[in-house]
Formats: C-alpha cells, structure tokens, sequence
C-alpha cells in the first residue's frame, strides 16, 4: 500500500512538472519565432510550435484523465469495501467518497482547462 502511494505521489509530481514543462517549451519556441526575421523560419517555427503545443495539450489532459480515473477507482473500490465491512455506517462513507471523486474531477477539469489555454492562449 505504501508503494502504491508513492507512486501515485511520483505520477502526480511528474503531471505537474509535465504540465510546467509542457506550458513553457511552446512559449520559448514562439518567443524565438518572433525573434526571426526570414519568413520561412517563421512559418516553420510557427508550425512547429503549434504541433507542440497540440502534443503538450493532449498528453496533459491523458494524463491528467488516466491518474483521475485510477484514483476514482480506487475510491470507489475502498468505499464499497468499507459499505461491505460495515453497512451502518454507509451514509457517511458514501458522502465522503462523493465528495473525493468531486475533488478528482475538479483536478481533470483544471487539467482540461490549462489543456485549452496551451492551445489557444499561449
């Protein structure tokens, strides 16, 4: 269990980074675009900023839905678990695991959100 926690400390760390990452590279790409002054260069660079920002845009949101789905489950999996265990207390374990996959989507949701500004913004 420990291991599992870790890695998903590690993917989540590693998201991020990717996300940093993937937010700069495109700008820096354009922001020397604009620094050429031969048209072809230019529309080279602007091609291949593009490309890279669709590319950073899509594994960001893969990513972001791949990790939110596997924690999903694993929430819903233990709180089924926990509703087994002890149906009594079935209220508030599903209350606790509506409010954990809400707090999940809203992650995927700024993922997708910062997706659209990769493409459109920068």
């Amino acid at each position: 269990m420990k291991l599992l926690k870790k890695s998903i400390i590690t993917a989540a760390l590693f998201f991020a980074a990717f996300a940093f990452f993937s937010a700069v590279v495109p700008a820096a790409v354009s922001y020397a675009a604009e620094e050429t002054t031969a048209t072809e260069e230019t529309e080279e660079a602007a091609d291949s900023s593009t490309a890279g920002k669709a590319v950073a845009a899509a594994i960001s949101i893969g990513v972001a839905a791949g990790l939110g789905t596997i924690g999903m489950g694993l929430c819903v999996g233990k709180s089924a678990e926990g509703i087994a265990r002890q149906p009594e207390a079935e209220g508030k374990i599903r209350t606790t695991m509506i409010l954990g996959v809400v707090f999940i989507e809203t992650a995927v949701l700024y993922a997708l959100v910062v997706s659209i500004l990769i493409i459109f913004v920068l």
